[in-house]
């Protein structure tokens, strides 16, 4: 009975709905939701996406105020995967309450990537029953582990791995690394690299790095790099008519 897991599935996020029909959509796979004719969570999953991104992001701005761009970048890109989202759902049981259709859960069951796309549109749905208060208390309770583990960890992914995960989001691939200069004595090498990528067809420079091996120079290109794609980021446009 529909109701009756909305009743439980709210008392396992800990908000009671005004608008139930918020909820039961977030429940709805895009296959389970074209068979009754309803509309599924993907535009709330939409939403959510950037409003955890957004909550996130001012978040770690305050809780880390010495951290740089690059750093605040590497470490959201942490928090803020399909990884983290999954946890979350398997936290709160989001496995009982997805609703998909049979053929779909035959053929794929319910994998992570749909039952992470259920937190995105979970969050939508408390943002749009109440405000963007209730969507961050929802937010930082659930992602308080993983928030205290990525700011404490020395063992978040690289720089490299991060730029080219980000990288993928927009589209943009064919990554390399171009060594500019090497020099020095044996014991005392000096490298620099250039981080290069393919945007929209046109090579793009990301950053320069400087390092006293080839990998700690691509590293730090590579940080440079994220701060780069932050700007991408927030306006596309401007940055692929450059």
């Amino acid at each position: 009975d529909l109701n009756k897991k909305i009743l439980e599935l709210e008392e396992e996020i800990g908000y009671v709905f005004k608008n139930k029909k918020l909820l039961e959509t977030a429940t709805f796979h895009k296959s389970y939701a074209y068979q009754i004719d309803r509309e599924s969570n993907e535009r709330l999953e939409f939403l959510g996406d950037s409003i955890l991104e957004y909550v996130m992001t001012e978040h770690l701005y305050n809780l880390l105020p010495d951290e740089n761009e690059g750093d605040l970048t590497k470490i959201r890109s942490y928090i803020v995967c399909e990884e983290s989202l999954y946890n979350i759902a398997s936290s709160l049981n989001f496995e009982k309450y997805m609703n998909i259709s049979k053929a779909q859960e035959n053929s794929s069951g319910k994998s992570k990537a749909i039952l992470a796309d259920m937190v995105e549109a979970v969050i939508a749905a408390i943002f749009l029953d109440s405000d963007i208060f209730t969507a961050k208390k929802f937010i930082i309770s659930n992602f308080k582990k993983i928030i205290e583990y990525a700011i404490n960890t020395d063992n978040l992914k690289d720089y490299k791995t991060t730029f080219q995960e980000l990288a993928g989001k927009f589209g943009i691939n064919k990554i390399y690394y171009v060594l500019l200069e090497e020099s020095g004595p044996d014991h005392e090498k000096k490298f620099v690299f250039e981080l290069n990528a393919v945007v929209k067809g046109k090579n793009k420079k990301f950053g320069i790095g400087t390092g006293g091996s080839k990998k700690e120079a691509q590293m730090e290109a590579a940080k440079k790099g994220l701060e780069e794609l932050e700007k991408y980021e927030e306006n596309t446009k401007d940055y692929s008519s450059k």
